[in-house]
């Protein structure tokens, strides 16, 4: 039973290090707020969504609704759109170097179910990577497994927008954050054309 929980931890852990458009969005939120409490909202709902995605791929729910190919082309051509937009609103961001709201609490909860639901990488990770594993397991080995997984979304989801908000403290111009997102927006954009570049 430990060796599935070990096994799910590293394998999330392994699947949500790499910087991504939802990574991204949380470090920001952090980073952009005057108290990690304001940033909570993005946070909750980013874990929220990956709670989600893991127990239906666990489940076996999302990996059918993926063969579905007209649903494969919507989640790529919203998801593309999306981006465009997010990588538009991401440059042209100034933070407030003494901290404050960029984003309200139902832009962040907006935001963040858009960049968790609307990529499809995400969902494809999730569906092949650690759906297809949990089939290694049953009863109270695959239940562990699939927490293990939910665990490591919602510490590594607190952590990044901690470590935001400590970059925020030490950056009082503000001046690497306004680079940050310009960076941000960048990846963004390319992700919306790789994505795009899929439908051809």
């Amino acid at each position: 039973m430990i060796e599935a929980a070990i096994h799910g931890f590293l394998l999330a852990l392994g699947l949500i290090l790499p910087l991504g458009v939802q990574n991204i969005f949380i470090f920001n939120q952090g980073a952009g707020h005057a108290k990690f409490r304001n940033s909570l909202p993005a946070v909750v709902t980013a874990s929220i969504c990956d709670t989600l995605l893991i127990l239906l791929s666990v489940l076996g729910v999302s990996l059918f609704l993926f063969h579905v190919v007209w649903l494969k082309t919507l989640l790529l051509i919203a998801g593309a759109c999306f981006l465009v937009y997010m990588g538009y609103v991401t440059w042209k961001s100034k933070p407030n170097p003494e901290g404050g709201e960029t984003l309200s609490a139902g832009k962040q909860i907006g935001f963040a179910l858009s960049v968790s639901l609307l990529n499809p990488h995400a969902i494809m990770d999730t569906v092949g990577v650690i759906g297809t594993s949990s089939l290694l397991y049953s009863g109270t080995e695959k239940q562990l497994f699939a927490l293990s997984c939910i665990l490591v979304s919602w510490l590594w989801f607190i952590g990044l927008a901690i470590t935001g908000r400590m970059l925020g403290k030490v950056d009082k111009t503000g001046n690497l954050l306004v680079l940050l997102n310009k960076a941000s927006a960048l990846v963004m954009w390319v992700m919306a054309i790789v994505m795009a570049k899929q439908l051809l």
